[in-house]
């Protein structure tokens, strides 16, 4: 059976903007509440005010990118944001599109994979051992994290395609996608988790969904919609390449097909709350066992009162 999840469906760019969804997330039934890697704000702070505020609840990074901090780092955010939160955390990492590792590296990385690996090897020696001596082509470390009584933390790789998601099976507890239909998450990610699983000799890693929606309703347009949220992920390659794979086709010089084609191809799901309610049990058929609401879209066109009265509907029929 599938948990039901929120995410932060903006950069807050004061951490206060945060607190009506963590709030949400703890009275309703929503299992996680997730943020995605922001400029305004990093998603460790703003979680870290919401607990200071009164809401510790269970978080996940959907995915913070690799290329801003060491693993190192990263696990000790990781920690910290556990024993803050008293509640256990997902701490979700991807490499990012190749230009942005240029930007900030002054070159991408030789190996999406292989950065990835190395990551999140030194990322899990830290948080399950308290130590790490590992050299590795793209990251290396040795030291120690100091250990102490803290709930438990997951490590997750964002996941949009079948090498990923092979990695994935091999080194991570959670694997975390973003638009990827529920078709395809069925056909091409839980097959290639499982293979990478396999092969390592440990447990298929838990399935994260971060699903786009919105309800249907007067005046509303769902590719208007789904382009207010997604305009980002349409000019990427690989999102084109994902969406490609599962059938979609989207062009960058044409975003309103793209998100046309989102909605067709239902990686954007739109409707009535009936209608969503059935279209989310398609993730949990899929193999999916936390299933995150994404309302970014509504949130850009119509703002946060909106956004969470969306959030709270849904949940109510699903959660």
């Amino acid at each position: 059976m599938s948990t039901y999840s929120v995410l932060v469906p903006f950069a807050p760019p004061r951490p206060e903007q945060i607190l009506p969804f963590a709030a949400l997330t703890q009275w309703s039934g929503a299992h996680r509440l997730w943020q995605g890697q922001a400029l305004a704000s990093d998603p460790h702070q703003t979680f870290a005010y919401a607990a200071a505020s009164g809401f510790r609840v269970p978080v996940g990074t959907g995915v913070t990118l690799m290329p801003f901090r060491h693993p190192y780092d990263a696990a000790l955010h990781m920690q910290t944001l556990a024993v803050t939160m008293g509640h256990s955390v997902v701490a979700g990492f991807g490499p990012g599109a190749a230009a942005l590792q240029r930007n900030l590296l002054g070159a991408p990385y030789a190996s999406q994979l292989g950065a990835v690996r190395d990551y999140l090897t030194i990322v899990r020696e830290l948080l399950e051992k308290g130590s790490v001596a590992y050299r590795g082509e793209h990251f290396s470390c040795r030291s120690e994290l100091p250990m102490m009584p803290r709930p438990p933390i997951e490590t997750g790789v964002g996941v949009l395609r079948p090498g990923m998601a092979r990695l994935a099976g091999e080194v991570a507890d959670v694997a975390i996608t973003w638009l990827t239909p529920a078709p395809y998450l069925r056909e091409v990610v839980v097959p290639a988790l499982r293979e990478g699983a396999a092969a390592a000799g440990r447990p298929v890693p838990r399935l994260v969904a971060i699903v786009p929606l919105a309800l249907s309703g007067p005046g509303r347009d769902a590719a208007e919609l789904a382009l207010a949220g997604n305009a980002g992920h349409l000019s990427m390659p690989h999102y084109r390449d994902m969406l490609r794979r599962s059938g979609i086709d989207t062009d960058p010089a044409d975003p309103g097909r793209g998100a046309r084609a989102l909605v067709e191809g239902r990686a954007f799901l739109f409707g009535e709350t009936a209608e969503l309610a059935a279209r989310l049990g398609e993730f949990q058929d899929a193999g999916v066992d936390d299933v995150v609401l994404n309302v970014t879209g509504v949130w850009a066109r119509y703002g946060s009162r909106a956004a969470l009265s969306e959030l709270e509907t849904v949940l109510g029929a699903v959660a």
